[in-house]
């Protein structure tokens, strides 16, 4: 069964001339439950504006989107969405961070503090409780966001290039540690972003976006098996993988160039 269901989703914008830009052609697109899919394109192609749509952050000009048959129309509890930049509140502790939105639902603050007390476990952050985000790292601050999200346990979790502004060695941790909590929780995920290696080891699909106006070129299973260890990204078959996909977006890049 699909969790989402993306219909005929095109998005055109006003540019300043008065005239209109064809950010995203018309997408067609299932992400079936508890699947871990991550959109891979060149910068500009669409696959942001995309995800913001499932989200419930824009509205397509035309298509629709489904989560569990119902359309989706703005943001909602079933979502969970991380950025790539730190979203949080900066005046409220990491453990007021995560539980923000339990106390917006209206969770009993015993019931709060038991799930974020056990999403700070699972992402690390044991001890941090207190800090406030500008006393941790961007790889701690975006653990945070990501234990934000899972406590609000939504349907299915969007990430939108979470680890793009962190260091090499931080975001191969932070791969690791999203896939683990995957491998746990089975939670369905989509996953934005342009770095390829990620974009294999962390999915069980990719799918390759054109440059702009965007629309899903290709859709290549991704069949390691799990747990996954960073040690395969030296194996032959993710090397055959990785030249397969450096050339699509290769040329996704070079026509976008000409534009």
């Amino acid at each position: 069964m699909s969790a989402l269901s993306i219909q005929q989703v095109s998005r055109t914008f006003a540019n300043p001339r008065g005239g209109q830009t064809l950010a995203l052609q018309p997408v067609d697109f299932e992400v079936r439950d508890n699947d871990f899919v991550t959109i891979l394109g060149p910068s500009g192609c669409g696959k942001s504006t995309l995800l913001r749509i499932v989200a419930g952050l824009d509205t397509p000009s035309s298509g629709r989107v489904l989560l569990d048959g119902q359309p989706v129309s703005a943001p909602g509890a079933d979502r969970g969405m991380v950025f790539q930049s730190y979203t949080l509140f900066p005046w409220l502790t990491i453990e007021q961070n995560v539980r923000f939105g339990l106390r917006e639902r209206g969770m009993s603050a015993a019931e709060q503090k038991e799930r974020s007390d056990f999403f700070m476990q699972r992402v690390g952050l044991r001890g941090f409780e207190h800090h406030y985000p500008k006393q941790l790292s961007g790889g701690m601050q975006q653990r945070t966001a990501i234990a934000r999200a899972l406590a609000n346990d939504p349907k299915i979790l969007l990430l939108d290039e979470p680890f793009g502004a962190l260091d090499n060695q931080t975001r191969v941790l932070m791969q690791e540690l999203l896939l683990g909590i995957w491998e746990a929780s089975r939670k369905t995920v989509l996953f934005v972003t342009h770095d390829i290696d990620e974009a294999i080891f962390m999915a069980n699909r990719v799918a390759v976006f054109s440059a702009r106006p965007g629309r899903i070129k290709s859709e290549i299973a991704v069949e390691f098996p799990h747990p996954r260890h960073y040690t395969i990204k030296t194996s032959p078959e993710f090397s055959a993988l990785k030249a397969r996909l450096t050339e699509e977006i290769r040329a996704e890049a070079m026509a976008s160039a000409e534009h």
